[in-house]
């Protein structure tokens, strides 16, 4: 089974579920690279997280540079050698804004970190895997429940989402040949700056404007782990992970 003495990545790694993800990867004994935009707040979570300096890595990235996309592989490569599980997690969204109001440039921000990113992400992911000796590991990309149904005026996060289900389908069957598993998860209202407005009231598909329940975001941490700590003949390929009660299965 995978786990401790691995290398995992987590990109989006300064907040939310990105951050809870990479602490949640150290104290299981991972060594771990974090990445994100934000240098500071990788350094304050390595800290955080009370793990030994040696076993983490703040890189800081823009997951839609390619370039700079290409010097995080090389400061893996550099420091640990080799690459057991991703977490493809770094997103945006633009909110409440009907399809006939988003900007192009809106659209393109969306689309340029939830799907360009995590194209790149995952091509690195895969070339560096499939590379090592021993061959292989594990991508776990970030979907969402609007993967499936969308919240209204969410039109580009929800068609980033979508894309990301196709590409998590397309990389899954690309792997087979060189052991490299790839799964997806899917969450609704875990708490975190994204989240904020939900326990203030969100558009409903009705018209009404309503307060949701919202889930600690620990809970996404120990799902990511478990979908981690599977042996590579073992994959989960979709997993939802939500607030119990949020109006996720009766929406619409």
């Amino acid at each position: 089974m995978a786990g401790a003495g691995d290398v995992a990545l987590v990109t989006g790694a300064t907040a939310g579920v990105g951050k809870a993800c990479a602490l949640a990867f150290l104290r299981a004994g991972y060594r771990t690279v974090l990445a994100g935009r934000r240098a500071a707040l990788l350094d304050s979570a390595i800290e955080e997280s009370g793990a030994d300096p040696a076993n983490a890595l703040a890189v800081a990235c823009d997951v839609s540079e390619p370039t700079a996309v290409d010097d995080l592989f090389g400061a893996i490569q550099d420091r640990f050698g080799r690459l057991d599980v991703v977490f493809n997690n770094a997103g945006t969204t633009v909110l409440g804004t009907p399809v006939g109001d988003l900007s192009f440039e809106d659209w393109r921000k969306v689309m340029s970190v939830n799907l360009d990113g995590a194209f790149l992400i995952a091509r690195g992911a895969f070339r560096a895997m499939r590379a090592q000796d021993p061959q292989g590991g594990r991508i776990i990309n970030n979907g969402s429940i609007s993967a499936y149904v969308p919240r209204p005026g969410s039109v580009a996060y929800t068609a980033s989402k979508h894309a990301i289900t196709g590409l998590t389908r397309s990389i899954s069957l690309d792997g087979r040949a060189c052991n490299i598993a790839c799964g997806q998860i899917d969450i609704g209202n875990a708490a975190s700056d994204m989240t904020v407005r939900m326990s203030e009231g969100v558009p409903q598909p009705d018209g009404t404007v309503r307060a949701e329940p919202v889930m600690p975001v620990d809970n996404v941490a120990v799902s990511v782990l478990h979908m981690a700590s599977l042996p590579l003949e073992a994959n989960v390929q979709f997993m939802t992970v939500m607030a119990t009660t949020m109006p996720y299965i009766g929406r619409g």
